[in-house]
């Protein structure tokens, strides 16, 4: 949202709050919530207040938090339900065959958003985070879900600037095609090192009938990255994902 405060109508300052809370949904101070809105304090602290009333947002020795009203709801968006229903118990499978970190995303506008993700307590840092985003261009999942989108998506994509998350993330347009060429052609979006150093990650795209809804990724450290070995298992996962939502039909 572009206009200033004065014009933003009632909703939308409301949407402005609780997208402030990404990616972890607190806590947060009024003051972080006002600066991350661009809102008045006195505005912010009374939206924060009315949400309160509604069990949207908690708040707690002076930090804000979501509350469990939007988990509530959330967790009964018809495709999303159905989404995460189908998929965790395949993603456990990956997860128990490969020992790598699955994640689960979905598209959101240019980003890939996180619904989903398992790892081990000792797993290396990852800039993922359920209900987290990142650019599509620069992960695993993001790329799996470009390669098989409407032809609309991908034009809007290569007629922007990429955005760079480290040095190996891709900003040239010409080796972006040819990268969804190959994705398409293998079933199999690989990224490495490009959202986060020394990580590396292989993804495949879920479909509802013929489109894709989702994807499903593992990341592992990039010296322990053995795609010939790592691509039929996630492939498989993603298949079988894909088949437990056409029975969700």
């Amino acid at each position: 949202m572009t206009r200033n405060d004065g014009r933003l109508s009632m909703l939308e300052r409301v949407w402005l709050v609780l997208d402030a809370f990404r990616p972890t949904g607190g806590p947060l101070r009024l003051v972080d919530v006002a600066e991350r809105c661009h809102l008045p304090k006195s505005t912010a602290l009374r939206l924060l207040a009315d949400l309160g009333e509604l069990g949207v947002v908690v708040r707690k020795e002076g930090r804000y938090y979501l509350g469990r009203r939007l988990f509530e709801l959330g967790s009964i968006v018809p495709l999303e339900r159905d989404l995460r229903h189908g998929a965790l118990p395949i993603m456990h499978d990956l997860y128990q065959a490969t020992g790598a970190t699955v994640h689960l995303g979905v598209r959101d506008g240019l980003d890939v958003v996180y619904v989903e993700k398992i790892q081990r307590p000792e797993s290396p840092s990852l800039p993922s985070a359920v209900g987290g985003r990142l650019p599509l261009t620069c992960t695993g999942v993001g790329k799996a879900l470009l390669a098989h989108a409407e032809a609309e998506l991908l034009e809007e994509v290569l007629n922007r600037p990429l955005r760079r998350l480290t040095p190996y993330s891709i900003v040239d347009h010409a080796r972006l095609e040819g990268e969804i060429r190959r994705i398409r052609t293998s079933g199999v979006a690989y990224e490495r090192e490009e959202a986060r150093l020394g990580i590396a990650c292989i993804a495949a795209p879920i479909f509802r009938g013929d489109t894709v809804v989702a994807s499903v990724s593992i990341a592992a450290p990039a010296n322990r990255f053995h795609p010939a070995r790592l691509a039929p298992a996630v492939k498989t996962a993603a298949l079988g994902v894909s088949r437990a939502l056409l029975k969700a039909l």
